[in-house]
């Protein structure tokens, strides 16, 4: 079932970029999508042709909406509602990339709140 518009809650749902509709609402509110370069809210509407950006953790995917459609389709089927113009990821950006992990010396007991602090910024980076 195909509209000439839907909104980007749904659409993002209904296409699989997020596993549940509330998932891609608290997107939206945070910020985290943007629909021709301008950050909507959930129930912005989204039309064929419109350039979706999607911000998810450590990954930026740029999407191109084909059709628009309300219901949720299989994986498969999905692919032919965007099209996909993501950047190839640098070696930088990759999304499983490993990060710094804090070692600490086995039997020195817990961090003080100065080695605490320090743990938490090296994990935020």
């Amino acid at each position: 079932m195909t509209k000439s518009s839907c909104r980007i809650d749904r659409w993002l749902w209904s296409v699989r970029i997020f596993r549940t509709r509330s998932l891609a609402k608290e997107a939206c509110l945070r910020g985290a999508i943007r629909v021709n370069d301008a950050v909507v809210k959930p129930s912005s509407n989204v039309k064929s042709g419109d350039r979706v950006t999607v911000k998810t953790s450590s990954v930026l995917k740029v999407l191109e909406v084909v059709q628009t459609l309300e219901k949720r389709v299989g994986p498969a089927v999905a692919l032919d509602y965007y099209l996909d113009h993501t950047p190839a990821p640098t070696c930088i950006e990759q999304p499983n990339a490993v990060t710094p992990v804090a070692k600490r010396e086995r039997g020195s007991g817990r961090p003080t709140k100065r080695e605490r602090r320090q743990i938490d910024k090296l994990r935020r980076s």
